[in-house]
């Protein structure tokens, strides 16, 4: 790709940059560590929270080798990623069986959004510069200073970046910081990393920039089975090849903070299609270009109060072809360019020490532009207003928020829907019943939500029908949480636990069904989801450096379609929704090498509405081991890693015909300066 030149600059300008820190003395082994600064100290635990949170920090990812978002997302309880084979396969998510549309993904803060298809592939988010992911599912008590859009989902994915970690801190007064990864694995898998730091010795002002490159040929084995016959068959066309760029900037400016973003992300792959019998050709690509820029500024004001100021430009553009003598042309190209313009005020404050509240109002005006005969070419008009508040007292805490949203699309030709208006409810409380003692609470929590229809539900070519209505949900959940830190067997222990059942109720569920000639979306359905969430985290340490972490979550989820009680799936579990899943890891750290085990079970589904034997498709357990080992040096310090993934070398598959990758490898080293 031409932006590969573009890339090996930039990494080899981190290295250059990193030079000056070799002239510093010390007398450790390792290198000397920065001074940490703390600009904030609010930080939320998963067994403290009013409604259900999850993490994975960046010593999570390390442990456990994480390349991307989706692969962090896997390991949290009520979480299922829809991946469609290989590296370059588009990943995903979706939320207690509400879907992707569902769930809102925000980036150091600013959600990302995609007004054309509803849903982020957290595929294309490395962790190489990411110090934390967190999922929260409902209402929870971190409502200072977030913007009004992430308050319109059910569920938000929240991803930051190591420099304005969630953390409460940043790093200054050790100048230049470097990093150089290295990696390669199975079918072709190579990449590269780099980032380098910069920060001011008074704390004022840090820096970074970042990039990743990663390329895979896909082509990995697979079975065939046709009747009572198999054959050993290749993957083909599920090829990938990416880039992304990164920037940020941190700055004390009048008498407040701005965070400044440049993001960017470039990627051609290979969609490999569904594997059908004597039909193994696909000949479809995709081109995706993705830039956005962000500046988030925050300010204190008299009266305690506080202002957070966000703005955003987000173009992305995408290019699909298809190649196949069905076509008049012989090919079929789509060419969509998505533009967006984002503002959001945010200002929150304490009445007295228990009390906090919350308002914020946010504007966005998307447009979609494509290559399509009699295109539409759609404009949005988004606005959000939310307000929140809160009451924190010793064993109780009760918060409330009220989304208000007005949407209005127009069109170049055609009809437009009617303009949306919607106020959205959400309620979540907490209490400590035992007096004196903090490790056990009890939570429950409602939330009301809707998702839009997207350009493409709407618009599609002759496919989208401009009468749809926003896909209803409402989710109660109720819980229980406990936590412990305690002496046992030479060892200081902690232990975690929770546990949450929770009801969706989905109306106006917005599907594609067959009319006289074509395809058309429709609302059509109601969907009742019940289930249960349970994870158990367990550390000890013991002495000499030694110390075993165990976590644990096991999710049940009954999803069946309520629409028509004469229909021959009502009650039948929705598609690709497994009533079981559950995953575990078991590290042992110790001063030679780390090694982990980790182990995902999903159960059996079915591909179509109907819940039969046809439409079965198996369940399936997939094993892996990860080892890491680190070297400390005068002024570097070296980080290796080993992993072993489906160990069991087991075919199954994630969606219907796409057949995921058996057993694989992965080496990577990185170089910190």
């Amino acid at each position: 790709m031409q932006y590969r030149l573009l890339f090996f600059l930039c990494a080899i300008g981190a290295l250059l940059d990193s030079f000056p820190l070799h002239a510093q003395e010390s007398d450790s082994l390792c290198y000397e560590l920065p001074v940490v600064v703390a600009y904030s100290v609010s930080r939320t635990e998963a067994e403290n929270s009013v409604a259900p949170f999850q993490r994975i920090e960046y010593s999570d990812v390390a442990r456990y080798g994480l390349q991307n978002v989706s692969e962090a997302l896997k390991l949290m309880p009520g979480v299922q990623v829809q991946d469609y084979g290989g590296v370059g396969g588009l990943k995903t998510v979706s939320v207690r069986g509400l879907g992707a549309k569902h769930t809102a993904v925000s980036y150091d803060g600013v959600v990302v959004s995609d007004a054309q298809s509803g849903m982020v592939d957290l595929g294309r988010f490395t962790t190489e510069d990411i110090s934390e992911v967190t999922l929260t599912t409902g209402q929870d008590d971190r409502i200072s200073l977030r913007t009004a859009r992430e308050y319109s989902l059910v569920s938000h994915v929240a991803i930051r970046s190591s420099l304005f970690s969630s953390y409460g801190y940043w790093m200054h007064g050790s100048g230049v910081n470097s990093s150089v990864k290295l990696q390669g694995g199975s079918f072709g898998l190579a990449g590269l990393s780099a980032r380098s730091s910069f920060y001011a010795d008074d704390g004022g002002f840090a820096a970074s920039l970042a990039g990743n490159y990663l390329r895979s040929d896909g082509m990995y084995p697979f079975t065939l089975v046709n009747g009572n016959s198999s054959s050993r068959e290749k993957r083909s066309d599920s090829d990938v090849e990416s880039l992304t760029l990164e920037g940020n900037v941190r700055a004390n400016l009048f008498q407040g903070c701005l965070c400044a973003k440049l993001y960017y992300y470039g990627s051609e792959r290979g969609l490999p299609g569904a594997v059908n019998l004597y039909n193994k050709d696909n000949r479809e690509r995709l081109w995706n270009r993705n830039f956005f820029a962000q500046a988030v500024y925050d300010h204190s004001l008299p009266g305690n109060v506080d202002m957070r100021a966000v703005v955003k430009y987000d173009r992305n553009c995408s290019r699909y072809k298809d190649v196949n003598k069905n076509y008049a042309a012989g090919e079929q190209v789509d060419e969509n360019r998505q533009n967006e313009y984002y503002l959001s005020l945010a200002l929150s404050g304490r009445y007295s020490r228990p009390f906090g509240w919350s308002v914020a109002s946010d504007v966005s005006y998307a447009t979609l532009e494509n290559n399509f005969e009699n295109s539409k070419a759609p404009r949005r008009i988004s606005s959000y207003t939310v307000f929140a508040a809160s009451c924190k007292l010793s064993a109780v805490t009760v918060v409330g928020s009220l989304l208000a949203t007005y949407i209005k699309d127009e069109v170049k030709c055609g009809a437009a829907p009617s303009p949306f208006k919607r106020l959205s409810p959400a309620l979540s409380f907490s209490v400590k019943p035992i007096r004196g003692y903090g490790g056990l609470m009890l939570r429950a929590s409602f939330k009301d939500s809707y998702r839009m229809p997207t350009f493409a539900d709407l618009y599609y070519l002759r496919q989208g029908n401009s009468a749809l209505k926003p896909e209803r949900a409402t989710q109660y959940n109720v819980g229980v949480t406990w936590r412990e830190n305690f002496d046992f067997l030479g060892a200081s222990n902690y232990v975690a636990i929770t546990a949450d059942a929770y009801y969706n109720n989905v109306r106006d569920k917005i599907v594609a069904l067959p009319t006289m000639y074509i395809w058309r979306m429709m609302n059509f359905g109601r969907a009742d989801i019940f289930g249960t969430d349970v994870s158990l985290s367990l550390r000890s340490r013991f002495a000499r450096g030694i110390s075993l972490q165990t976590d644990v979550a096991y999710s049940w989820m009954n999803a069946v379609d309520v629409t028509d009680k004469s229909a021959k799936n009502y009650r039948h579990q929705l598609p690709y929704t497994p009533e079981h899943t559950g995953s575990f890891s078991l590290t042992f750290e110790n001063p030679i090498v780390d090694v982990t085990y980790m182990l995902t079970a999903v159960g059996e589904r079915y591909m179509l509405p109907q819940n039969t034997q046809r439409n079965r498709m198996d369940g399936y357990v997939e094993h892996a081991f990860v080892l890491n080992k680190d070297f400390c040096f005068r002024n570097a310090e070296l980080h290796l890693q080993g992993k072993l993934m489906n160990v069991g070398n087991e075919q199954y598959e994630v969606i219907r015909y796409y057949p995921m990758p058996g057993f694989s490898w992965n080496l990577s080293a990185s170089l910190t300066f």
